[in-house]
């Protein structure tokens, strides 16, 4: 062997294998590109986060901090002088507060429960019809399509004493025909059958969307086992659609604890505080009374009430799914 071919030899090549336990080249490439995405996705999100914490984050946060201050108006602005637990201590001994609350959660229970009983029997209809697409279903989203506010004045111009179809009904049966919108018990179920107008077909499209996921496999084993249209609606297509019952709840019982703009429009709480509202009566010592301290305790009370509400249910549902496996 010549002298150059033994320095040949010798020398170490390019395609040895990379020690034990090291990443290989194509590894590593890998994972450096994973992080230029994500640096470079995260640069991109940046804007619209900066804008969510401005808008959400901190107005909640400064809600929160409003609601323990003491605060003084004058010509140049409002003054915290202290902060304290007045505001709250108030609000636990305000009847105004607790009627409120009583309505919001009666308004809320009541609604929310006739609407997923409507909007399931709807979807079960649209299912078995095989509407699950189309014109259609546009036409059954025009209700919740409406902005809440055009929604809200057509039923003030149904309910109106005057001129109103449900009043003109109304009289057909009797004599003396209620003002609608002028008595508490008949103002309230106004505004609950002008809000399960509007969004049962939201409630419908949600449950919907969960029922077209159901394998048809499953209801042909239920009707070999012989089980009946109850049966199999209790042991094939609740346990399937729980989750998505579970988020329909969750929106709903959301939007309506903090409902403002339909019983706004229509009552505005009336007559006297017989359908105030939590969000009306916020609005009404905010920006009516100017009490920024008590305004700002009860938007941060409500907001505690429902997020304790809704993690309350979410534990019960885990612990359903749980028992259900």
């Amino acid at each position: 062997m010549s002298v150059q071919e033994k320095t040949s030899a010798s020398r170490p090549t390019s395609g040895l294998a990379p020690a034990p336990g090291s990443p290989s080249p194509e590894r590593s490439a890998r994972t450096s590109l994973a992080r230029t995405r994500n640096r470079a996705a995260w640069l991109f999100a940046s804007p619209a986060l900066l804008v969510i914490l401005l808008v959400t984050v901190f107005p909640v946060i400064y809600s929160v901090v409003l609601s323990f201050a003491r605060v003084t108006i004058d010509y140049d602005g409002f003054q915290v002088e202290e902060y304290t637990l007045a505001n709250y201590g108030a609000l636990l001994q305000s009847q105004d507060w607790y009627r409120a609350l009583g309505f919001t959660i009666l308004y809320t229970v009541i609604t929310v429960t006739i609407e997923l009983v409507l909007g399931m029997l709807s979807a079960l209809v649209l299912e078995r019809l095989g509407v699950t697409r189309g014109w259609m279903l546009a036409l059954l989203l025009i209700p919740w399509s409406l902005v809440t506010i055009v929604s809200a004045q057509l039923w003030k111009y149904i309910y109106d004493s005057t001129y109103g179809i449900a009043t003109w009904g109304i009289a057909l049966f009797t004599d003396s025909p209620p003002v609608i919108l002028g008595e508490p018990v008949t103002a309230a179920a106004a505004l609950m059958v002008a809000d399960i107008w509007k969004t049962t077909p939201f409630v419908a499209i949600i449950l919907l969307a969960g029922l077209v996921m159901i394998p048809d496999e499953q209801y042909e084993a239920a009707e070999l086992d012989g089980s009946s249209a109850w049966s199999t609606f209790w042991r094939v297509v609740m346990p399937q659609l729980l989750p998505t019952f579970t988020i329909a709840v969750l929106f709903r019982v959301l939007q309506a604890f903090g409902v403002f703009d339909l019983p706004f429009v229509l009552t505005q709480g009336g007559p006297g505080t017989s359908t105030q509202t939590l969000a009306i009566m916020g609005y009404k010592v905010l920006f009516q009374d100017i009490n920024i301290g008590p305004g700002a305790a009860i938007a941060t009370s409500t907001a505690l009430i429902v997020g304790l509400g809704c993690l309350l249910f979410l534990r019960a549902f885990r612990n359903q799914a749980k028992g259900g496996e």
